[in-house]
């Protein structure tokens, strides 16, 4: 039975050093609070998972795209995450 590899996110949603909702680190124990919306899954990225800058994002109908300037893009139907 071969099992196959769910692939990586991409950096700006994926790298997992920032918090994506808040841009604060994801290792700091500083009690940041995640707003509603985000746990909800109703709210597109903000922050670079990677570098923590503050994303461009756009919101559609069928789902969002956020870019961070160093990074790249990332779409909501890249993720399968249409809202």
């Amino acid at each position: 039975m071969m099992i196959e590899e769910t692939p990586a996110l991409p950096a700006p949603v994926g790298a997992g050093l920032y918090n994506v909702y808040t841009g604060v680190q994801a290792d700091a124990a500083d009690g940041t609070v995640v707003p509603t919306a985000a746990q909800l899954g109703l709210e597109p990225p903000r922050f670079c998972a990677e570098c923590g800058r503050r994303m461009i994002v756009q919101v559609r109908p069928t789902g969002w795209w956020a870019k961070c300037s160093r990074h790249g893009q990332v779409d909501s139907t890249d993720l399968d995450m249409r809202r």
